[in-house]
C-alpha cells in the first residue's frame, strides 16, 4: 500500500512540474512570437532572426541572406492582410506521437498556434518550437483570415449551456433523495446520456451532432483565441428520462394514497 501511495505521489508531482512548464512556455512562446513579428514588421530582420532558432540542425545549411530574403516576402504577407497593428493570443500547443511518421511532430518540438488580429480580422499562425532553446524553428500562416465576431451570442448561449448541468446535477440530486434500486446506474446515465449535441462557435455559428455525447454532466466549452472559441450541450436524455420516471412514481404514490384513504 505505501510502494502505491509513493508511486502516485510521485506521478502527481512529476504532473505538477510538466503543468508548470507548460504554462511557463505557453507565456514563452506568445513573446516569442510578438517578438518576431513586431520586428519583422518593423524590418529589423537582425531582430527577428535572433527569435529563430538558427543554431538547429535543420539551419545547419542555411544562408543568412536567403533567410532574410524569405522573411521580407513572409512580411509582406502579413502587412498586405492584416497591417502593422497587430494583437496575439495563445490557442494551442501539442506534440503528437503517431506510428505514421508523417502525422507526428519532429523529435524535440512543439507545435503551438498563436491567434494574431487587427482592429476587425484576424489570423493564424503555426509554429514549430525548438524545445531546447523555446525559439521558432518554423511559422507560417494558415489560410484564414476572419471576421472578429461579436462575442455577446457565445456568452449568452453560454448561459443556456449552463443550465444542462444544473438540471443534471439536480435531478441526481432527486435520484439519491428517492428509494429507487441500483442508484448508480442512474447517475450514470444522467452523466453521459447527453446526446444530441448543438454547438456554438464564436465564429461558424451553429451545428448540430446528431451522434455527439457529452459526458461532463452535458456540457463542454472552448476558449482558446476567437476561431476555438466554442460551447457545446448535449440534450439531457437521461435526466429528462429520470424526471419522468420519478414524476410518474410519485403520481403512482400519491394515487395509491388517495385509493387507500
Amino acid at each position: 500500500m505505501n510502494r502505491i501511495k509513493q508511486t502516485l505521489l510521485l506521478i502527481v508531482t512529476i504532473s505538477l512540474f510538466t503543468s508548470c512548464d507548460f504554462i511557463n512556455n505557453i507565456s514563452t512562446y506568445k513573446d516569442t512570437t510578438k517578438g518576431f513579428v513586431e520586428s519583422l514588421i518593423e524590418e529589423d530582420y537582425e531582430k527577428s532572426i535572433s527569435f529563430m532558432a538558427t543554431e538547429n540542425e535543420a539551419y545547419k545549411n542555411t544562408n543568412i541572406d536567403t533567410l532574410k530574403l524569405g522573411l521580407v516576402n513572409f512580411r509582406k504577407i502579413i502587412v498586405d492582410n492584416f497591417g502593422k497593428e497587430l494583437g496575439y493570443k495563445f490557442m494551442t500547443a501539442n506534440k503528437t506521437f503517431s506510428t505514421v511518421k508523417e502525422e507526428s511532430t519532429a523529435p524535440n518540438t512543439t507545435l503551438a498556434q498563436i491567434e494574431f488580429s487587427n482592429d476587425s480580422e484576424f489570423g493564424v499562425f503555426e509554429i514549430t518550437f525548438d524545445d531546447s532553446s523555446n525559439k521558432i524553428l518554423y511559422i507560417k500562416t494558415l489560410d484564414l483570415k476572419e471576421k472578429i465576431p461579436d462575442m455577446t451570442l457565445f456568452w449568452l448561449f453560454g448561459i443556456l449551456a449552463i443550465c444542462v448541468p444544473i438540471f443534471n446535477i439536480w435531478i441526481i440530486k432527486k435520484i439519491k433523495k428517492s428509494n429507487l434500486k441500483k442508484k448508480w446506474l442512474k447517475y450514470i446515465a444522467v452523466i453521459f446520456l447527453n446526446v444530441p449535441a448543438i454547438t456554438y462557435s464564436a465564429v461558424y455559428g451553429f451545428t448540430f451532432s446528431l451522434l455527439s455525447f457529452q459526458i461532463l454532466f452535458g456540457i463542454s466549452f472552448s476558449y482558446m483565441g476567437y476561431l476555438s472559441s466554442a460551447w457545446t450541450f448535449g440534450i439531457p436524455l437521461g435526466g429528462l428520462y429520470w424526471l419522468w420516471k420519478l414524476n410518474k412514481k410519485a403520481d403512482e404514490t400519491a394515487e395509491n394514497e388517495i385509493i387507500a384513504e
